[in-house]
């Protein structure tokens, strides 16, 4: 294989103004000398990576990178701009910019480029080397590692960097020198023996799990070897995988920093320990801060009772600055995500049981004490235990999963009792709510007492769920939980009382909230409040309408986007058209999801036409009085709605309303010269809307 990077594939006076002219720049060195055959081709790949986010790094440093099939070999080309091109760093442009290119597939080469890359351009005397360099082929010899860099006092290699006498003699991009930087346990960072040295074990990742995972543990472990009575060692968790960290290292541990921006996986392994966790860029802003600061903890007691595993919906979702609000609503959300399937299968088990068995159904005894194989009643009475097993689930699932959300697994227990409890004392939904949050608040409190070392080994499966389970118990037994009980009840009389206009105009606030964010946090909380009301063996009449009301809305949505691709096509991307096809699928399924990617395209003009039409579609079925029984199923449990032929009409109505505003509306965009109709695609390039979150 020839070499990464040659003379060829430097250019020390980039001109480019803008990142796309820069990365056509440098690859067309790359096709010059046949390591791309495909230009465009390869330049879209590189925009496409692009898109999922900026590739622009604190210090005045761009790496643009991709995997492509227009790529023959791994390659690196280098260009150095006077002017500055904007990546997307938070410091503002980038002064030093590596292309890198890897075949399709190559992922291994691909990564080891990329990670060694990084850790280099942590040395500040390898990034004052390049800034300073006249020469193109000493530049190429310098980034493969074959010249050591010489410092230069005058030049800056970024706010995050400061020189270290410890430099990599690794090739930052030798395709025949290069391990690797998965690697857990770098040469300058065996491990620990017993004696006077902090010894501290890190983990570092970020979404894409390549540069700034990589230079957070070269920041870290350069940190480590600057402070004389400290040894670290760093496990990244790269994209292309891990290698863990040897558990005699990690036992042997006084402290644990987590630099992360995406789940750390296999957390567990560092419960019981003095923990920092950080953002990844903090790792490579301000390792010596997060040293002293875990050192800060050790000597205090603080400890974690056990790590997060990072398999909640929450942290799979979370920013690291997210506000307490957001929190709180993630929270709800990860309850909710887990309660649905107990919601879809109950409630579907329980209809199939009406239908085959009567609405006397309910008064069957139970099948252990009877039950005959060949009677159809008994496999109506079976399918109606089932699903009302499955549905006593709900409230302590929901609890459960809360607090899940907030403490992981520690919140489980005293979740799923609040909720259990709730559920007894009929404290119904709300109940589960707050019994969620009770728990999983108790365990936060709990893990913050400081406690002696002897005792941290059972905290998490002895003391932790002993302690919150009495202090949730009590509090919902005996404070707050009969006032909770109260409200359920006022609510549901009050929903019962519903008539006439009040419930045509609750059947409009339902479609509204279901189809503003198509599957998203407001669209669970309709589906919620929907579920909750029939979640109970003999639901009210007016639970049942609400529930219909929920489905018909959200089935608005991508049937209304199906229709109007199939009556305009015209007014459609080729891949919005396709879409369109799955939509009537998705529409008819009451999968609300369905719309999502043409509101992510044109969310001003699809987001008010499904609104309008769910909208019109909640009223229609109030005024009808449609009942249904089933959380889920769309059009497939037809047989399970009271009134179907007019609950089925709502729904027409409501998409004939989504399809008609929808190409009204995009037929009032400017025209093009040619007299056509200008592409949402366009719209959405200029926008970029964040999709909806989906369920």
């Amino acid at each position: 294989m020839s070499e990464m990077i040659t003379a060829d594939l430097v250019d020390l006076d980039l001109s480019a103004d803008t990142k796309e002219a820069a990365a056509r720049a440098l690859a067309e060195r790359m096709v010059s000398l046949g390591r791309v055959t495909d230009l465009d081709g390869f330049l879209a790949d590189v925009a496409a990576r692009e898109a999922q986010m900026p590739t622009g790094l604190d210090g005045g440093i761009g790496i643009p990178h991709c995997r492509s099939e227009h790529v023959t070999e791994p390659t690196l080309a280098f260009g150095r701009s006077a002017a500055g091109v904007d990546f997307g760093a938070p410091d503002g442009p980038a002064d030093l910019i590596f292309l890198i290119a890897a075949p399709a597939g190559a992922d291994d080469a691909h990564l080891t480029i990329l990670s060694s890359l990084a850790r280099q351009l942590m040395n500040a005397q390898f990034t004052a080397a390049l800034r300073s360099v006249d020469d193109a082929t000493a530049a190429a010899a310098l980034i493969r590692g074959e010249e050591p860099p010489e410092p230069e006092p005058a030049a800056k290699a970024g706010p995050e960097a400061e020189p270290t006498t410890a430099t990599s003699a690794t090739s930052a991009t030798s395709a025949t020198s290069a391990t690797p930087a998965t690697s857990a346990t770098p040469a300058t960072s065996a491990t620990p023996v017993s004696g006077r040295p902090f010894r501290i074990v890190a983990v570092t990742s970020c979404p894409t799990g390549i540069a700034h995972t990589y230079m957070a543990a070269e920041s870290l472990e350069n940190a480590g070897r600057e402070i004389d009575d400290v040894e670290i060692v760093v496990e990244p968790q790269g994209s292309a995988g891990f290698t863990r960290l040897d558990p005699a290292v990690i036992a042997a541990a006084d402290g644990v920093i987590f630099a992360h921006d995406v789940p750390v996986r296999e957390k567990d392994r560092f419960a019981g320990k003095p923990t920092v966790d950080v953002g990844v860029k903090a790792g490579i802003n301000k390792p010596a801060e997060l040293i002293a600061e875990v050192r800060g903890k050790a000597e205090r007691g603080e400890f974690t009772s056990a790590a997060r595993s990072g398999g909640t919906p929450v942290d799979r979702a979370g920013e690291p600055d997210d506000g307490y609000g957001t929190k709180l609503r993630k929270w709800l959300m990860t309850g909710v995500s887990y309660m649905v399937p107990f919601v879809a299968a109950g409630g579907l088990l329980i209809a199939l049981g009406f239908a085959i068995g009567g609405y006397k159904i309910s008064d069957a005894k139970p099948v252990t004490e009877v039950f005959d194989w060949g009677q159809v009643d008994s496999w109506g009475a079976l399918l109606f235990q089932i699903g009302g097993v499955a549905f006593g689930f709900l409230i302590p699932v929901l609890a459960g999963y809360i607090a899940y959300g907030m403490a992981d697994r520690p919140g489980l227990v005293p979740g799923f009792v609040g909720g259990m409890i709730s559920f007894n004392i009929n404290a119904g939904f709300l109940g589960g709510l707050v019994a969620g949050l009770l728990a999983g608040a108790v365990v936060l409190a709990i893990q913050r007492v400081k406690i002696p070392k002897v005792m941290r080994g059972i905290m998490p499966v002895v003391v932790i769920p002993l302690i919150s389970s009495i202090v949730v118990g009590f509090l919902m037994l005996i404070v707050i939980g009969k006032p909770i009980a109260e409200a359920q009840d006022a609510m549901t009389d009050w929903l019962g009382g519903l008539s006439g206009t009040n419930a045509v105009l609750l059947g409009v606030l339902l479609g509204l909230m279901m189809c503003f964010d198509l599957g998203g946090p407001v669209n669970k909380v309709a589906y919620a409040f929907a579920t909750a009301g029939i979640a109970v063996q003999d639901p009210s009449d007016s639970a049942m309408k609400i529930m219909a009301a929920v489905m018909a809305a959200g089935m608005v949505p991508p049937l209304g986007m199906a229709l109007a691709t199939t009556i305009r096509k015209r007014l459609f991307t080729p891949a919005e058209q396709e879409n369109g096809k799955a939509a009537w699928v998705l529409g008819a399924s009451f999968i609300t999801e369905g719309a999502i990617p043409f509101a992510a395209a044109d969310p001003l003009r699809v987001i008010p036409a499904s609104m309008a039409g769910g909208a019109v579609t909640g009223a229609l079925t109030m005024t009808f009085g449609s009942t249904l029984r089933a959380p889920h199923g769309g059009v497939w449990v037809t047989f399970l709605i009271g009134s179907p032929f007019l609950y089925l009409l709502a729904i027409l109505v409501g998409t004939a309303i989504t399809a008609g505003l929808v190409i009204v509306l995009k037929g009032m965009r400017k025209q093009a010269p040619d007299g056509s109709t200008e592409n949402t695609s366009e719209t959405a390039k200029t926008t970029q809307p964040k999709e909806p979150v989906a369920a």
